[in-house]
């Protein structure tokens, strides 16, 4: 099996060409990224930087303050939406693609479509997020199928809960948030009965903190009776979900990231999931999930395929770039997930997260070499980059609504300034660098069988009283598959090491490495060979740069 390696991209900020946007500017002033920007010739860019899928990120109709009434689209009021455009997770209409992205409006749908074409004819497979918790609060779909009723539709408003209402509602209650609601309009924003927000907020006064721009989507648990999971009769919401899971299938996706997979209730995806494999068995399903220990439960139970691995090792990556955590406790990570790795998705960076360049992070994107060939090289799960963490984005701008915060924004008409160079190939030689070093790792993932389908084994312990390497700066494993061996060591130092490794006895029992006192090694990031022993009673020797890593392949 192939190693899943993930290109996160917005279209919105991907192909935009104003090189100095201002805060706050709408799209006439600022630009907007199309699907038509994805050629050909920069989607085969993708696929040679190593990527298999790319997931096409603020895809679907979302609420924005972009006037579309002219094109039928009904116009949001703006202080329900996050930002001039939007958030793309505040959808506003399932079947129907964000306006922003289309060169000719009337026909978005047919450029998403070509889109598709293009990206399958590149070698690559898509992705888009599949938003199930919530929607915008002024969720109307004008596209929906003939005979498709809306979400809410037939509601019965007067009860909290009803396993057959798509929405949560608080009877003679209005939506009245902890702000101003008539800001940019003449009149203010009204809703009665006043529906519960997305982060599972069930008053009628959200904050500004809160996900005040969405309202929450009812799949039969009644929050004011213990959570009590009513599941029969099939929710109306079940059913509604499925359809669109089959109306984007049908258009050729080949897989979803789903949002805050775990605000839905686990049978909801033991019911659907089954389903729409059914009819289409090779289709995935990404969650976005931020509980341990609910992670068995999403996949066995579930059946997804693969789960965000953030509170395990990106929180620890993170925290070891940082210089506040120990390289040890990378084995930690992969000890707790519990024969479940190859269901995680490992990352550094993406849309929540900040920039590993960005001084809210490491503040240099070398800090984010060593991180990211252990996060690519870890397991047969799949890796995912972030559009411009191959060239280290800094995200050093304020945007507008996103502000200065070390992320690039997802509210607001922008560009992403190192994209921007690559595209009009003006990339600095740092850059040019960063790029080269993410090609060839990624490709060594997608070519060594022993990355995405060998056995792991990690050497960490049996170092811990190595005086020739530092288990709180330095981290080492091994990756097997049949007779080809892969040791891989990272360096976290600021400064070049000369280290020993040591290899158990244990390691060449379990995996049936034989002993050579002298063998011929390739290091393969840099394409260099020497001649190392393999044997218990000896180190293995490794020079590694700083802020670096070496992956030596061995042919037993």
């Amino acid at each position: 099996m192939d190693k899943i390696i993930i290109y996160q991209v917005l279209p919105r900020l991907f192909g935009n060409m104003k090189a100095k946007p201002t805060a706050n500017g709408s799209l006439k002033k600022n630009g907007c990224g199309k699907f038509n920007d994805f050629t050909a010739e920069r989607l085969k860019s993708i696929k040679d930087l190593g990527a298999t899928h790319i997931w096409y990120t603020g895809v679907i109709e979302h609420a924005t303050q972009t006037d579309y009434s002219a094109f039928g689209i009904k116009k949001d009021h703006p202080a329900v939406v996050k930002g001039i455009a939007g958030s793309p997770y505040a959808i506003k209409d399932y079947y129907d693609v964000d306006p922003d992205l289309a060169e000719n409006v009337d026909e978005r749908m047919k450029e998403f479509q070509s889109l598709v074409t293009r990206t399958h004819r590149a070698g690559l497979k898509m992705l888009i997020d599949f938003v199930p918790n919530h929607v915008a609060r002024q969720y109307c779909s004008d596209s929906k199928p003939k005979g498709t009723k809306d979400l809410g539709e037939n509601d019965v408003k007067e009860v909290f809960f009803s396993n057959q209402n798509n929405f949560y509602y608080l009877p003679n209650e209005t939506f009245s948030p902890r702000f101003d609601t008539s800001q940019y309009a003449e009149d203010p924003y009204i809703e009665h009965p006043c529906k519960a927000t997305g982060n599972d907020y069930f008053g009628n006064t959200p904050g500004l903190y809160d996900w005040y721009e969405t309202v929450k989507l009812n799949y039969g648990v009644d929050y004011h009776n213990n959570r009590f999971g009513d599941f029969s009769p099939t929710p109306d919401t079940w059913t509604k979900m499925k359809e669109i899971l089959l109306f984007w299938c049908k258009k050729k996706v080949d897989g979803f990231r789903c949002d805050m997979a775990e605000m839905v209730p686990v049978e909801f995806w033991a019911w659907v999931i089954p389903q729409i494999k059914e009819k289409y068995p090779d289709v995935i399903f990404v969650a976005e999930t931020y509980n341990p220990e609910e992670y068995h439960r999403y996949i066995y139970d579930g059946k997804f395929d693969y789960l965000y691995d953030k509170v395990g090792l990106y929180d620890t990556l993170r925290s070891i770039m940082r210089n506040e955590n120990s390289c040890h406790n990378i084995t930690h990570c992969w000890q707790r997930l519990n024969g479940i790795e190859g269901h995680m998705l490992n990352f550094l960076e993406n849309h929540d997260e900040q920039r590993i360049a960005s001084p809210f992070f490491a503040g240099s994107a070398e800090k984010g070499i060593p991180a990211m060939i252990v996060s690519a090289a870890l397991s047969k799960g799949p890796v995912m980059i972030y559009n411009g963490q191959e060239f280290g984005e800094k995200a050093d701008d304020a945007e507008g609504f996103s502000g200065a915060d070390g992320r690039t924004t997802i509210f607001d008409y922008w560009t992403i300034p190192s994209v921007y160079r690559w595209l009009n190939c003006k990339l600095k030689k740092e850059e040019k660098s960063l790029q080269n070093f993410y090609q060839k790792l990624l490709i060594i993932c997608q070519s060594e069988k022993a990355i995405s389908e060998g056995e792991f084994f990690d050497l960490e312990y049996a170092n811990f009283n190595n005086p020739d390497f530092n288990t709180h700066k330095q981290y080492t494993f091994i990756r097997k598959q049949d007779d080809e061996l892969l040791l891989i060591a990272v360096n976290f130092e600021d400064f070049d090491v000369n280290i020993g490794i040591n290899i158990p006895q244990h390691a060449f029992d379990h995996l049936q490495i034989p002993v050579r006192e002298e063998v011929l090694s390739e290091e393969l990031l840099r394409n260099t060979k020497s001649l190392v022993a393999l044997s218990p009673e000896k180190q293995l020797k490794v020079s590694i740069p700083k802020n670096n890593g070496a992956i030596i392949k061995i042919s037993l």
